[in-house]
């Protein structure tokens, strides 16, 4: 996402490289360059307008210290209005109710249903939630049977009532159940419905009506650009909802939704969805989200999303089996499991400062990590306990039970003994220290 955006983006700003100071003539210039990258990134007109007037009368009204060169701090002036053209800072939800009500709204094909998995999961995992599932797409074929499989996969269960068509009172009972259950959160997934369809609106307004929900968030596929904006607004007017949810913002999409959405319906965004996987859930930083736009990365959010994965209890354990060298094939596993929840691979390298840019048309494939389970899960326990034991014919058995070659099983090898090799050279500080040491940088979220 934003990829072309950032780098239109970061050809503007070359227009003021090696300029002494800033002037009408190369503000406006650099300016022009801008507007013209935000709207083939499909932002609306006006929006675009308004951020490079407020941006050019910001740059105008500074002065440039001589440390600063006039490139840089226009960087600093965009990145500053970026972030409040999204919102400015991250938006919590507000769930006071017992139980809390969320309401889910949005076109049909948004990802609504798959996202509702997600911010249950996401409440039941960091906020330690008892959320209960209300299925009320009454309309759709197999929509009860999808959000059950959803459920499934994060261990929470579904309300419904397959025969009732009448969706006020399937909420209404479901809310009794969650009371009578003890599940605090009750989140209502909805059939997708057009802003045109009064019928289908007036349904979901007597909805919120019947059931008063803590939040009712609007879910849209950010892929549709500005129709997002312009379908938001129509929602916004009928619901007056709490906040928006971008999904499939991992996606080939030029983000214009992203940068609009706030400022035309002024709620803000609250979530975006990266991904296919339950865990593909972030909260909404508008800084954050700045910082990706101009090619900043995100490390904040790399190092929260490694610190959930990270168990300090089997750091220690891993401390000591490295060592005493006896890190075997078993940990290297789960290591690889724990690298995989942390979400999109490419996503996760983009949030690298500096590596989003060179890996942009560099296909990173989900499933790298496949063949190297599937010759380690190949192993006997004694020979992944025991490495050294791996000789040539136990090599030529396992490539053939993992369908790999031979030349892949012994790559894995050498790779394997030169990490276990670097692990012990470093486990002085090791996962722990490391933690610690980011623990004390500027901006890095506390442990």
């Amino acid at each position: 996402m934003f990829e072309n955006l950032s780098d239109r983006l970061e050809r503007s700003f070359k227009i003021l490289k090696g300029e002494g100071k800033i002037t009408e003539i190369n503000v406006a210039e650099t300016l022009k360059d801008v507007r013209r990258a935000l709207l083939d990134a499909d932002v609306n007109y006006k929006v675009a307008k308004s951020f490079t007037d407020t941006v050019r009368q910001k740059a105008m009204g500074m002065n440039v210290l001589t440390a600063v060169k006039p490139g840089q701090l226009m960087v600093k002036i965009v990145h500053d209005e970026l972030a409040e053209l999204m919102g400015g800072e991250a938006a919590d939800l507000k769930l006071t109710g017992r139980p809390a009500v969320i309401l889910m709204s949005g076109l049909q094909g948004s990802g609504k249903t798959t996202f509702t998995g997600k911010l249950a999961n996401l409440l039941k995992t960091k906020q330690h939630r008892k959320p209960l599932l209300v299925a009320c797409d009454v309309y759709r074929p197999a929509a009860i049977q999808q959000l059950t499989v959803v459920a499934g996969q994060i261990g929470v269960p579904v309300y419904s009532e397959p025969e009732n068509k009448n969706v006020n009172e399937i909420a209404r009972h479901a809310i009794q159940e969650a009371k009578a259950k003890g599940n605090d959160v009750v989140i209502i997934d909805t059939a997708g419905r057009l802003a045109v369809d009064e019928q289908m609106m007036d349904e979901i307004a007597s909805l919120k009506e019947a059931v008063n929900p803590d939040e009712t968030l609007f879910v849209v596929d950010s892929m549709t650009g500005q129709d997002a904006v312009n379908t938001a607004k129509e929602f916004n007017d009928r619901l007056d909802f709490d906040g928006v949810v971008l999904t499939k913002l991992d996606g080939d999409t030029r983000g214009g939704a992203a940068l609009s959405i706030r400022t035309v319906v002024t709620k803000p965004i609250k979530f975006i969805g990266t991904g296919e996987k339950m865990e593909a859930i972030d909260v909404f930083h508008p800084s954050r989200m700045a910082d990706r736009i101009l090619g900043m990365g995100d490390v904040v959010t790399l190092v929260e999303r490694a610190q959930e994965q990270f168990d300090e209890e089997e750091a220690k354990r891993l401390q000591k089996k490295i060592q005493k060298n006896k890190f075997d094939f078993n940990d290297f596993l789960g290591q690889i499991e724990q690298i995989k929840k942390m979400g999109n691979l490419k996503d996760l390298a983009g949030m690298i400062p500096g590596v989003g840019k060179a890996i942009k048309d560099v296909d990173i494939d989900d499933n790298a990590f496949n063949g190297i389970e599937a010759i380690i899960r190949s192993m006997t326990p004694k020979e992944r306990t025991t490495p050294e034991i791996l000789n040539q014919s136990r090599r030529q058995r396992i490539a053939k039970g993992s369908g790999t070659s031979i030349q892949e099983v012994n790559r894995l090898i050498k790779q394997f003994d030169q990490t276990r090799k670097m692990m012990k050279m470093v486990t002085g500080s090791g996962m722990r220290g490391m933690m610690g040491k980011m623990k004390g940088m500027p901006g890095m979220p506390k442990m």
